[in-house]
């Protein structure tokens, strides 16, 4: 995967965790806020706490830092896994969300290519 595609896909994957977001608090009294700024995706929580959703260019990953800890997804057999555990990005997201936030989050299968 060339640079450009990895920018792309990953563009693509946090708009759909954006809009995945913006479904979920249409139908939420949850206080979550969040802001997408050139491969960083910030998920601001009603306790202070925050969820980073980046892009790592150099190890071609999607990196997730929340209280529970920090997470590194590759693609592997055409889903974001986590590296050390296998889970998929779109299950981990979800619980995190859930968690943290207070958001029940249908997070779609994010794009890997």
């Amino acid at each position: 995967m060339t640079d450009t595609e990895f920018l792309d896909v990953t563009d693509r994957a946090l708009a759909a965790l954006g809009a995945a977001l913006d479904d979920a608090l249409a139908t939420s009294d949850a206080d979550v806020d969040w802001q997408l700024n050139d491969g960083i995706l910030t998920i601001e929580c009603d306790d202070g706490g925050k969820v980073i959703v980046n892009r790592h260019a150099p190890n071609r990953e999607l990196w997730v830092a929340a209280k529970s800890g920090g997470y590194h997804y590759r693609i592997d057999g055409g889903r974001w896994r986590d590296t050390r555990s296998g889970a998929f990005i779109e299950d981990a997201l979800a619980a995190v969300l859930r968690a943290q936030g207070g958001l029940a989050v249908a997070v779609p299968q994010l794009a890997t290519a």
